[in-house]
Formats: structure tokens, sequence, C-alpha cells
């Protein structure tokens, strides 16, 4: 998934600054104009970061983010806003578990850093549920293997640290090498 980033503020000229403080950034931007669009933006589209302000006709920003955590919860929530209320900002964070919050008006440097941090989170977050699923898979596989083949999962060490295998007769050391290399394409034998 490239580096997608949805900007959405009811002011037009602060879309336009955003994007213009973005645009030497390595980033696929979208914009929307009002909470209810960006929603429906993101029926179809998937962002890794989005930006949105506090105050905007119709849904509120943090109420906006609240709905993007709830359905899009690997989605980075960043907030802006020109009227920081302790109020607001405590909403952002409970409601939305927002990543950063800015005041308008943000300096361009940072925003674009916390865009950057923002970006290397949802892809350390997917990479660590990608790691996540394949320990998962290979666990369930163990347990298969330990069902068909009980004490092959345990494993001695000898004074050296080599592994010492379970005694096993030839015809089962084959069906094991017959399986790993139909499962995995591994030429064992």
């Amino acid at each position: 998934m490239s580096n997608r980033v949805l900007l959405v503020d009811d002011e037009s000229n602060v879309l336009s600054a955003l994007k213009r403080s973005l645009l030497d950034e390595p980033l696929e931007i979208s914009s929307a104009s009002s909470a209810e669009e960006a929603l429906e933006i993101m029926k179809s589209e998937r962002f890794k970061v989005v930006v949105s302000d506090e105050r905007m006709i119709g849904m509120q920003g943090s109420d906006f983010l609240a709905q993007v955590r709830i359905r899009y919860p690997d989605t980075i929530r960043i907030m802006l806003t020109g009227h920081a209320t302790l109020e607001a900002a405590m909403k952002a964070v409970n409601c939305g578990e927002i990543y950063r919050f800015f005041s308008k008006p943000w300096d361009d440097i940072n925003l674009q850093f916390a865009i950057r941090s923002a970006i290397d989170k949802y892809d350390l977050e997917a990479e660590n549920r990608r790691l996540l699923a394949t320990v998962k898979s290979q666990a369930v596989e163990l347990r298969g293997l330990e069902r068909h083949y009980p004490g092959i999962s345990s494993v001695e060490k000898d004074q050296q640290g080599s592994l010492i295998l379970p005694e096993m007769s030839e015809d089962q050391l084959a069906e094991i090498f017959k399986q790993c290399e139909s499962r995995y394409g591994i030429k064992l034998s």
C-alpha cells in the first residue's frame, strides 16, 4: 500500500495550505471538505493517515476520528484545530485515540515529521500483524504434526547444544519429508 494520506477540513484555503506543506513529501494525498465526505471516500479507499480539523460544519473532527477508529482501526489519526481547548483535546484522545494533536497555524516541519512517523507506525503495526498471523499459522501446523507424530515438537539438546531428536523409523522420516516437500516445496531427502 502506498503512503496514502487523507486531509479533512471544511475550509478550502486550509486544505490548500496543508497540501502545499506536504508537496515535497512522498505521499499520495486525497482531501475532503467534510467528515461525512471523508467517511464516504474511506469506504472505497484505504489510507495510512487521516489528518482532520476539529471544528467543521456537521460532524466535529473528534467525532469523525472516533468513527475512523471504529471503522478503520489501523488508520493513524492526527487532529488539527484553530480552537484548542482542553475538552476538545481530551475528547479527541479518548474517543478517537489520536496519534498527534496540532494547533493552527501548524509548523510545516513538525507536521511533515508527524505524518512520516505515523506512516512508520502504520507500517510497523502492519508488519507485526503479518508476523503474528504467520506465528499463529505455524503453531496450528505444529499442533497438527504433534497429533500425527507425538513428541516431535519436544526438543532436547546435548552438552554441545546440538539438537537431539527422538528415535523415528525410516518410514516416519520419509513421511515427514514428503509432507514438507508437498507443503513448502522444500527438498529434504
